[in-house]
């Protein structure tokens, strides 16, 4: 059945807009749930970031395809497998601090909560 492309920009509209929603909740959010939030929000897997994930693999796909029958350029389609591969390493390296992310988020007295401890910020990037 194909699609109706107002039908579908009516949809990619209405998430863009429910995105802006919840990023100005989180913005009002209490420290703790604010975190839960993202934990949830930024997981990988099953989450906002990996379904967009999801959506520009798609496109890269679809754009590559493309590229091939000499339909787009082929900086187009190199550009979205960068912003994929990009969008992928991103996941995997907020992957590791999920955890963290959901003990910091847990209510003060649980087992799961950890004294905060200041630290400094500094850059540390590993691949």
């Amino acid at each position: 059945m194909p699609h109706s492309i107002p039908r579908i920009m009516v949809l990619a509209d209405q998430i863009g807009l429910r995105m802006r929603q919840l990023s100005r909740v989180l913005d009002q959010l209490p420290a703790d749930q604010a975190l839960n939030l993202i934990a949830y929000t930024l997981h990988p897997d099953d989450s906002l970031l990996g379904n967009f994930t999801q959506l520009v693999e798609t496109g890269a796909r679809i754009a590559r395809d493309q590229a091939e029958r000499g339909e787009l350029p082929p900086e187009v389609c190199l550009a979205l497998g960068r912003a994929a591969n990009e969008l992928h390493s991103i996941g995997v390296d907020l992957d590791e601090h999920k955890d963290t992310l959901g003990r910091a988020g847990a209510p003060a007295g649980t087992a799961e909560a950890r004294p905060a401890s200041p630290a400094p910020l500094v850059a540390r990037r590993h691949r």
